[in-house]
């Protein structure tokens, strides 16, 4: 997925919350999603998090721990650039996505998942390699699991 690059003013919001604002749509940049994960730097200096969304105003939260180790305040302009985080569908293999797309909702549900999750699934999947028997069997549980919103497998 391609980055995207932009000047922003960092800014104060209630409760003493500083953000960045994002001047661009990630549904209509990367696809729609309930949640875009990102990673990236601001200011040449590395970042994770979530684009949030209120209206048509994004933004992405700095917290106070990044704030300290960076130095950067209300009204300082920054340089930022954006990717999604974590395994796309589009990098997923052909099963894979071909089963999140038969089911609209597991779908929606995996693309929201921060990384970790993801990666846990497709690890799961993948550890198949040995019996590719598993993989078929894997996948489909892996959709009932998302469908149902449960973000990890559970441990047997």
């Amino acid at each position: 997925m391609a980055t995207r690059r932009f000047t922003g003013t960092v800014r104060a919001e209630g409760r003493g919350r500083v953000v960045v604002p994002v001047p661009f749509d990630p549904d209509q940049v990367w696809g729609v999603k309930s949640r875009h994960h990102v990673t990236g730097t601001i200011n040449e200096v590395r970042i994770r998090g979530v684009i949030e969304t209120s209206g048509a105003d994004r933004r992405i939260v700095l917290t106070a721990a990044w704030l300290r180790d960076n130095s950067l305040a209300p009204g300082d302009a920054v340089e930022v650039a954006l990717s999604p985080e974590g395994p796309q569908r589009a990098d997923l293999a052909e099963d894979i996505a071909a089963a999140l797309d038969s089911a609209p909702a597991a779908g929606a549900f995996f693309d929201s998942l921060a990384q970790f999750y993801r990666r846990a699934y497709l690890r799961w999947i993948d550890g198949t390699k040995r019996r590719p028997e598993l993989r078929a069997a894997r996948i489909a549980e892996m959709v009932d699991l998302l469908a149902a919103g449960i973000k990890q497998r559970p441990k047997n």
